[in-house]
């Protein structure tokens, strides 16, 4: 890594609600997707920097760092958008490039973004399916679609939505989010890139997010969480990877952290004896 961190992450079960530091730890030796050395430039202006991440399945990976620090790049990386000027990327152990979104997809790898990219005049059923639809005799099969969307929601302990056949429109801000993450993992995923899936939602809503968020590494994915807000990081992640301009100065197990150190890695790059070298700390200055 390019900051001080951790060699050997954990899968860490636990119930939601109870504090990161009560969790079960169960030992996981190989990362799902693993990050090593990107860069990314655009024109003279070199973006990322050697950036090293690791993402391991049943555990949440928070992905934090102040605006400019390039987690949008980096994701947009992963995500086949952009273009990765240097560096490896292995998925399940095998190295690949991602030349567009399809690789993304047919590996197992989704995105939620901010803005969730849902079709307000269209129901639940139909959000989770677009583009992907089902198709039997060249005709919808509707049933089975239903049927699918109303099983995924039930596999994620979904109570907040009465009905797959609510119109989007009609939804509450922490509905939609949870729309927009089932559809996500309706196709078997394995990794799930959230961004910051907790913006203006209120405290009930936020609550209900967060719970999912949790249930989603319990159930053997590997996600990251892409957040400004340090409550919910230190709730629901188990390792915290700090971005700073374009360098990722450390990451750290959220157990052995505080709110403190997290957001000094992210203002300054260094944390006590965590984070950069103040060498380097300093140049990005």
């Amino acid at each position: 890594m390019a900051g001080q961190g951790v060699s050997c992450p954990a899968i860490i079960r636990s119930d939601p609600l109870l504090d990161p530091r009560h969790r079960t730890v169960i030992p996981v030796t190989e990362p799902i997707l693993e990050i090593t050395k990107l860069n990314k430039s655009f024109g003279p202006v070199h973006v990322l920097h050697d950036v090293d991440l690791n993402v391991y399945p049943g555990e949440v990976t928070a992905l934090v760092g102040d605006n400019g620090a390039g987690k949008s790049t980096l994701v947009k990386c992963i995500a086949g958008i952009n273009h990765i000027d240097s560096g490896e990327v292995k998925f399940e152990g095998k190295p690949v490039e991602f030349s567009d979104p399809r690789v993304a997809t047919s590996l197992g790898i989704e995105f939620v973004y901010q803005d969730l990219a849902l079709a307000d005049n269209l129901d639940i059923t139909q959000n989770m399916f677009l583009g992907r639809e089902i198709r039997k005799f060249g005709m919808l099969a509707d049933g089975e679609m239903e049927k699918k969307a109303r099983q995924t929601l039930k596999g994620l302990s979904v109570r907040t939505v009465s009905s797959v056949r609510q119109l989007v429109s009609n939804l509450s801000g922490g509905q939609r989010q949870t729309v927009a993450i089932a559809r996500a993992v309706l196709w078997n995923s394995k990794v799930v890139f959230l961004d910051e899936p907790t913006a203006a939602l209120g405290v009930a809503q936020t609550r209900q997010v967060l719970d999912l968020v949790r249930r989603l590494a319990d159930q053997g994915l590997g996600v990251v969480l892409i957040s400004h807000n340090m409550n919910d990081v230190m709730e629901v992640a188990d390792r915290v990877a700090a971005l700073y301009l374009g360098r990722v100065a450390a990451e750290v197990l959220t157990k052995d952290t505080s709110t403190t150190q997290i957001v000094e890695l992210i203002t300054a790059g260094r944390s006590g004896d965590i984070g950069l070298a103040p060498a380097t700390a300093n140049a990005n200055i």
